[in-house]
């Protein structure tokens, strides 16, 4: 019954396994991770750029993303808190790009919702996106405080207007974004001085977007030995 029981906890509380005290997975050994976590509190904007498969995604934009939303952070963090619940938003560049990537990491397959990082206790409700197979369009998380946080998830196929008329307190873009929804993001958390979190492989160079994020709109100029 107890190894029943860890299993079951292990499977749909998957947001604890991340970034342990100890062990080959603990912290230490993701010094960026952490840097970019802590900077969430005095930054309102920030922009990770990794390669593939690194974690970037999973273990950065949405593990922040899913501590928003529940308020369940752990003891380590020093990043920026929400008391309360939130409203959120998640965004890639197509329904089926974010219902396969960004949807699957936050609650797990859709024939076994709960299993992703979402806690499974945490999550109340998923509202089905109309006209596509098994994707979300709003999920509803359990705040400590005990109200309820929403994350909307978005598509950048959708247009720059679909991410007007509304107040967000995070927003997490996986992918590189055209800058007029960029814009949008940052209009939609300015009245709540929310933070909007951009997770992404610099697919098409030194773009604009990127340029605004790095000293002086440049790279920085290494001298020669």
């Amino acid at each position: 019954m107890a190894v029943k029981k860890a299993y079951e906890r292990a499977r749909t509380r998957k947001l604890d396994s991340y970034y342990p005290d100890a062990g080959p997975l603990r912290r230490e050994l993701y010094p960026k991770h952490m840097e970019f976590f802590r900077s969430g509190a005095k930054h309102r904007e920030r922009l990770i750029l990794a390669a593939n498969r690194i974690g970037k995604s999973e273990g950065i934009g949405g593990y922040e993303t899913v501590l928003h939303l529940t308020g369940q952070y752990p003891n380590w963090w020093e990043g920026r808190r929400f008391n309360r619940p939130i409203t959120a938003w998640a965004s890639g560049e197509t329904t089926k790009d974010v219902r396969d990537s960004m949807q699957k990491k936050l609650i797990g397959p859709w024939s076994d919702r709960g299993t992703g990082l979402i806690p499974k206790a945490s999550l109340l409700k998923v509202t089905p996106r109309s006209g596509v197979s098994e994707a979300a369009d709003t999920i509803y998380v359990r705040h400590v405080s005990g109200g309820v946080s929403s994350l909307v998830l978005k598509t950048y196929e959708q247009g720059r207007t679909s991410f007007q008329a509304a107040e967000v307190d995070v927003i997490w873009l996986d992918e590189e974004c055209p800058e007029s929804i960029y814009s949008e993001c940052l209009i939609r958390t300015m009245t709540t001085k929310g933070i909007v979190m951009l997770t992404f492989t610099p697919l098409k160079g030194l773009t604009p977007l990127i340029l605004q994020f790095l000293p002086g709109g440049k790279l920085p100029i290494q001298e020669s030995a």
